[in-house]
């Protein structure tokens, strides 16, 4: 932990760090898509995830980190029908999938050195089965080579993997949140990898000079005493830890009601998203941040903070409008509000 910079010392990108505060409190929302300029922060941001997200509880020895109060959605081992299962608390993982993964590594594979040494077949776990229950980080997700998209594209509409591998078959339960981070002047993500995505945030270098210098300032710091700058703010991330947890525990409570959601299937169909998986998304970013805000009622100003979030890149292009999609998302809020 020492070696991640604080996720309360990021400032200058506040859409970003609002996003994975929100798909902390609620993962069904889908993930965050970051994209933007080289040496915004990107990256920094996501690994510091970790900060905000409060410890699980394991099936103790279980490699897929099953939860013990759900055996029905476990892998076979522990999906056994005992009543109660041994358990232990673990951080949750944020896990990097590099751009030259293979396949084996990110499924799983025969475990060669049991294999060879002791001649058994045994299942060594990737990162999917690392990541379930938790995150999984893309760097440069445009870059993804198409396999592995559409591999965790299945996995991430199932929910669990299949390996079949020399003689093994294993299938175990594959649940994370998937956050990317890319340069669109490198490559354009593939549709369906895109859908994956709940929220979509675009960052730019910051222009303000105080705001330049104060990034700086705090990047040098770390670099020079990464353990003491931790420390310095291990208050604040602690702080919005139990905001996470309390938002959490307050989601179920927020009422969001049915004008609410008129207004969003209004400005969807006003801005001509595919399905209903807009819909679904701006719900559940709406209740989430007015958890986060303490407030039990989702209110039309949660709708205009998460709107460009959650449907900048679910718009079509439009050869006849050239703005860009954050501008379209805001004319078509005010539309469907002044209405």
């Amino acid at each position: 932990m020492a070696s991640t910079f604080p996720f309360a010392a990021i400032v200058g990108q506040d859409d970003m760090t609002l996003a994975i505060q929100v798909v902390a409190i609620d993962p069904s929302i889908g993930g965050v898509l970051v994209l933007g300029d080289r040496g915004t922060g990107k990256s920094t941001a996501v690994r510091a995830l970790a900060d905000l997200l409060p410890p699980i509880r394991v099936v103790k020895g279980c490699p897929f980190r099953c939860d013990p109060e759900h055996p029905a959605a476990s892998c076979e081992h522990c999906n056994t029908g005992a009543k109660r299962l041994p358990s232990e608390t673990r951080p949750v993982n944020v896990v990097d999938l590099p751009l030259g993964a293979t396949e084996d590594r990110v499924v799983g594979a025969l475990d060669l050195e049991k294999a060879l040494s002791q001649g058994v077949k045994q299942f060594a776990p990737g990162l999917l089965a690392q990541a379930h229950r938790g995150f999984l980080y893309i760097d440069e997700v445009n870059l993804l080579d198409d396999h592995l998209v559409d591999l965790l594209i299945d996995v991430a509409a199932s929910g669990e993997n299949l390996v079949e591998r020399e003689g093994l078959s294993v299938r175990h339960p594959a649940r994370f949140v998937l956050v990317g981070s890319g340069n669109p002047e490198e490559g354009e993500l593939r549709p369906q990898l895109l859908d994956r995505f709940g929220l979509c945030v675009q960052v730019q270098t910051p222009q303000d000079l105080a705001l330049r210098v104060e990034v700086v300032k705090r990047r040098d710091a770390f670099e020079k005493d990464p353990d003491a700058f931790r420390a310095t703010w291990q208050a604040d991330n602690d702080r919005l830890q139990k905001r996470i947890l309390k938002a959490r525990k307050l989601l179920d409570q927020v009422v969001v009601s049915d004008a609410m959601l008129t207004l969003c299937a209004r400005l969807c169909q006003q801005l001509g998203t595919d399905g209903l998986r807009a819909e679904l998304t701006l719900l559940r970013a709406m209740r989430a941040l007015a958890a986060m805000q303490g407030s039990k009622t989702v209110k039309p100003e949660h709708l205009q903070t998460v709107a460009p979030l959650a449907l900048r890149h679910r718009l079509r292009r439009n050869p006849l409008d050239d703005s860009d999609a954050s501008t379209r998302v805001q004319r078509g809020l005010q539309d469907v509000l002044a209405a």
